[in-house]
């Protein structure tokens, strides 16, 4: 039986392919890796084809793990994907920007867009630009006197109906969709015939844009709550 840990299992669709990767996270390569052409555009809103594809391959990725697939990454690349943008602007009250402040806008940017969008589950949260006393930056600069603090947020989601579909889906497998990625955006950050898409998204899950906030499961206790929600500053 392989070390499970260091296995994660991928499955991205769109409306010309399915792939699908059981990818080895310590040596950067894949252990299973099956793709299907779609020539006649892949309906999301009929998903027999998916289910076809997975039956194929789920048990081959199985025999290989010597154990059940228990969790996978799904990532979408479609048109509906929703994008939207939050700016929110914040008083600092001491002299440097410094992780509470932030963490607090991102914390209220996030739940702004829970509160408005709610029939849609978040994707990817990303800092475009930070507006600080007035001077707009790409990347935070962490030794810079504030006194005003903006930042804009964007939100890309799913809507909670194709998610709801396919993890009914993936109940059958008994499989948890663990995380839902957005393909257009893992490929925007890569030479797509220079990288395999297995490794893309092993390193855009792992901090690859340094300006996106890094969503992590409540049940992980292992570290602070701001460790866990964004990378920024390390």
């Amino acid at each position: 039986m392989i070390e499970e840990i260091n296995l994660e299992t991928y499955l991205y669709i769109s409306k010309n392919e399915f792939k699908i990767f059981l990818f080895d996270k310590k040596n950067l390569k894949n252990l299973y890796k099956n793709e299907l052409k779609i020539y006649d555009k892949f309906n999301f809103q009929d998903l027999k084809d998916l289910v076809k594809f997975l039956d194929e391959n789920i048990y081959e990725i199985e025999k290989i793990l010597g154990n059940f697939v228990k969790n996978i990454i799904l990532i979408i690349e479609r048109n509906e994907n929703l994008s939207i943008d939050i700016c929110l602007k914040k008083k600092n009250y001491d002299e440097f920007i410094n992780k509470k402040n932030l963490e607090n806008i991102l914390i209220e940017a996030k739940d702004l867009f829970k509160t408005n969008f709610q029939e849609y589950t978040i994707m990817h949260m990303v800092i475009n630009n930070y507006l600080i006393n007035g001077k707009k930056h790409l990347s935070l600069i962490k030794d810079l006197r504030c006194d005003d603090l903006c930042l804009d947020i964007n939100f890309t989601s799913i809507s909670n109906e194709l998610t709801y579909s396919l993890e009914k889906i993936l109940e059958k497998y008994q499989i948890k969709i663990s995380q839902y990625l957005n393909g257009s955006y893992i490929k925007s950050f890569f030479k797509e015939n220079e990288t395999e898409l297995s490794e893309m998204i092993y390193k855009i899950r792992n901090g690859h844009n340094d300006n996106e906030v890094i969503l992590i499961s409540k049940n992980k206790e292992n570290k602070g709550f701001f460790e866990k929600f964004f990378q920024l500053f390390s």
